[in-house]
């Protein structure tokens, strides 16, 4: 993975550089498509309607046989480069060690709408293999003239192409790219590789970028350091929806060295050490008029459904009066979720260069080109004037998809004529943060004798569609979204809201399988016989019994007080199942997850290792909003500004955790970075129940509230 040095070549002086090798050309208008029709995905940046037309390079063969892949996706901590480059293998016929992969460079690589939505893999991933398969068809066609034999006779293995019939006539993707740029298409496109001639892509492979990582030699944006770079502080105002009434900056100008800077309303103090231009901030004497507002943890939810707009029925099925006829039992729940930071290790950093009539900007983000397009905007440039360059990203779960420390440090360097890194204390991180909407979800269901679920009335507010349509055979149903852009309409929350890993899905999966559990204890069946029984997909049905299988799952009636959880979704095309072991202290409320399992159908695994350690960070980070995770605040101010008040998982809250993958090999890569994280909100609250009969129905599942829920 190439760590984004700060001088890196223009696209031109890069194709120049690349005299010696081959350049294979693809069209991106299918990944393009796929991506901008994902259904389900928030909109969290800039999405470009128009779809490419012209051709965009993936893949260049240097002359020392070298390969390396070009892609928008970044590397944020999910392994992409990794899984991407085996793909590029793989399809090539060459050893991953000889793949380099070039990620989120808007100058460098073709146009990419960001990393979100788990679809590196499964959406890129194709696009990658075909360029890859492209680019062999094309070097054995060269070989076949270079050699004089015939293309059917060739044969590819380790960036080598040789004569079957007599190895020694060979020659390799190097030396047939030596001395020529080669510009070539095929008149018919390229066939894939079956799953069952994979050599790289099925296989575990350790991360490429762990040593870097291991050892500090990843670079970040924060790292960059340019000569002539100062160091941005930005005045905050101290809530949401605060004006400024007066400003005096003439005392942080005393400092030595500071230069103020006023563009708008962008207010900065400027210095070449980080130190003294925190300390000048200081000085800054400002007075903002704040907005009176009532509204806070306990008022919020009232508050939201009051101005929650008419909601979009996304699925509709039978009669509902008719399934409550048939129904001998019935229940009507709301369950709550509470605001939840993304609270990513690295805070947003960017750096930014503005000189001859253009901007660099190095950014943390999981968005480059819709970065690009909006430090165009902000500081009066065209597009093709601005170029962002992403190093590796510290974290981001959706929070990185804007870009306002990009734009704040254009702004800053065009106004002073120097770089400008603004890099985000912990402090701004959470105040500028864009929460995982608080939300509400209302069901209505029952069942008969029998323990079949006759009806489900589903309505859910505010977290987006995503996972919201449930999957069991039931005949009569609704489910219906209120507000499905997760921003939600304007004045509902008190502070900017977007994606939070796989947006919107742990509410509905908290929602839909604590009701499910709640049903099967009133049937007084097993609450996993109870979901197979509603079950008719044969593939959610396969990834229970999977996960129940690792667990050692044996039936019993919740509440069992054994302590023992189950729950299913649907995520980025991936169905799962988790099951926790939870111990619930009898005194102090505090619950403690000893295991947890979870299976996962996800299609064509390219690298289990990395897809297996995407799972068990899904259920780390899980645990956060399950049991502790919530935003305070009083109207738009943010009470929680650090993690001494906003807790976040630890090692000592670590269960032991297995992985499943149920073998799927006739569908292709699904995603893997978010269904598990999905899964932890409801398998920890039913095994909750199973182990105090107690059925929480707000997240997070803290202390307090199970010893609330005890009275």
């Amino acid at each position: 993975m190439n760590p984004n040095p700060t001088r890196l070549p223009t696209r031109r002086e890069f194709l120049q550089q690349m005299a010696g090798g081959i350049v294979v050309l693809v069209s991106l208008s299918s990944i393009a498509s796929a991506e901008v029709a994902l259904e389900g995905v928030a909109r969290v940046g800039p999405v470009r309607p128009e779809l490419p037309t012209d051709f965009n390079a993936f893949v260049r063969i240097g002359e020392d046989g070298r390969v390396t892949g070009f892609t928008g996706k970044i590397e944020m901590g999910q392994g992409s480069g990794t899984s991407i480059g085996q793909m590029l293998a793989d399809e090539l016929d060459v050893t991953l060690e000889s793949v380099d992969m070039v990620m989120g460079d808007t100058e460098l690589c073709p146009y990419d709408m960001g990393t979100w939505g788990s679809m590196t893999v499964r959406y890129f991933g194709p696009a990658m293999r075909k360029a890859a398969a492209e680019a062999k068809a094309i070097l054995v066609d060269l070989a076949a003239e270079a050699l004089g034999v015939p293309v059917d006779r060739l044969v590819t293995r380790d960036g080598v192409i040789f004569d079957r019939e007599q190895e020694t006539r060979r020659v390799t993707y190097g030396a047939l790219a030596k001395g020529r740029r080669i510009e070539r298409r095929l008149k018919v496109g390229p066939s894939l590789k079956d799953f069952r001639q994979f050599k790289i892509m099925g296989k575990p492979v350790k991360r490429r970028d762990g040593r870097d990582k291991v050892t500090g030699e990843a670079r970040y944006s924060g790292d960059v350091r340019l000569p002539g770079m100062l160091y941005a502080k930005v005045v905050r105002p101290p809530s949401h929806g605060a004006t400024l009434k007066s400003l005096d900056m003439g005392p942080a100008g005393e400092v030595p060295g500071a230069k103020v800077v006023r563009d708008g309303d962008l207010v900065a103090v400027l210095h070449e050490l980080p130190d003294m231009a925190a300390a000048a901030i200081k000085r800054v004497r400002a007075e903002f008029d704040v907005p009176a507002s009532n509204l806070d943890p306990r008022t919020i939810f009232d508050h939201l459904l009051g101005v929650a707009p008419e909601g979009k029925v996304v699925a509709r099925g039978g009669d509902i009066p008719e399934g409550e006829r048939r129904s001998t039992r019935k229940f009507e729940t709301t369950f709550l979720n509470a605001y939840v930071a993304h609270a990513a290790m690295e805070p947003h950093t960017a750096l930014a260069r503005f000189e001859g009539g253009g901007a660099t900007v190095w950014a943390s983000t999981q968005n480059p080109f819709g970065a690009r397009e909006e430090i165009a905007v902000a500081i009066g440039l065209p597009v093709e004037r601005v170029r962002v360059i992403t190093p590796y990203v510290g974290g981001a779960f959706g929070g990185k998809s804007m870009n306002l420390e990009a734009v704040e440090a254009a702004r800053l360097s065009k106004a002073c004529g120097r770089p400008v890194q603004v890099a985000w204390s912990r402090e701004e991180e959470f105040y500028n943060d864009w929460f995982r909407p608080a939300a509400i979800v209302k069901i209505t269901s029952g069942i008969d004798a029998d323990g079949k679920i006759t009806f489900w009335n589903y309505d859910e507010f505010y977290a987006g569609g995503r996972g919201a349509e449930q999957f069991y055979s039931i005949p009569n149903h609704r489910t219906c979204v209120h507000v499905t852009d997760i921003r939600g309409p304007a004045g509902a929350h008190p502070f900017t809201t977007g994606a939070w890993r796989g947006p919107g899905n742990s509410a509905n999966t908290f929602a839909r399988e604590s009701q499910i559990d709640l049903m099967a204890s009133a049937a007084g069946v097993d609450p996993v016989e109870f979901r197979i029984r509603n079950l008719a997909d044969p593939r959610m049905a396969g990834v229970l019994r999977a996960a129940a299988a690792k667990f050692g799952w044996s039936p019993a009636r919740s509440p069992s007080k054994r302590g023992f959880g189950v729950a299913c979704g649907i995520d980025a095309g991936t169905y799962f199942a988790a099951m926790a072991e939870v111990a619930v202290g009898a005194t102090d409320g505090v619950v403690s997850v000893k295991r947890m399992v979870c299976a996962q159908d996800m299609g064509v695994v390219i690298n289990p290792s990395g897809a297996s350690q995407q799972m068990e960070g899904g259920l780390i980070m899980g645990l956060g909003y399950a049991l502790s995770e919530e935003v305070n605040f009083s109207g738009g101010e943010v009470l929680d500004r650090n993690f001494g008040t906003y807790r976040i998982p630890s090692f000592s809250w670590l269960p032991t955790i297995e992985t499943v993958f149920v073998e799927n090999n006739d569908l292709p890569p699904q995603g893997g970075g978010e269904p598990s994280v999905t899964a932890v909100g409801a398998v920890i609250a039913n095994a909750v129940f199973d182990a105090t009969g107690l059925r929480m129905l707000q997240l997070p599942m803290t202390p307090e509230r199970i010893l609330a829920a005890r009275v």
